[in-house]
């Protein structure tokens, strides 16, 4: 048995785990996230309908 420990991940603050996607005009979650609203935002059709979507996935909830 080891004397030293394994190493622990540092801890984020859950509130702040934020993920990003887009809401589809037809009301679907498009089938990726990004990793930062402005990404989302290039990525989405505005002009279709789609919108930009936060969400907590340890919560599971919307932003």
């Amino acid at each position: 048995m080891s004397s030293t420990s394994p190493a622990r991940a540092a801890w984020v603050d859950p509130r702040e785990q934020v993920e990003w996607s887009v809401r589809l005009a037809t009301g679907r979650l498009a089938g990726r996230r990004f990793g930062s609203r402005e990404e989302a935002e290039a990525w989405a059709d505005a002009a279709a309908g789609d919108e930009v979507v936060s969400f907590n996935p340890v919560c599971d909830c919307e932003m």
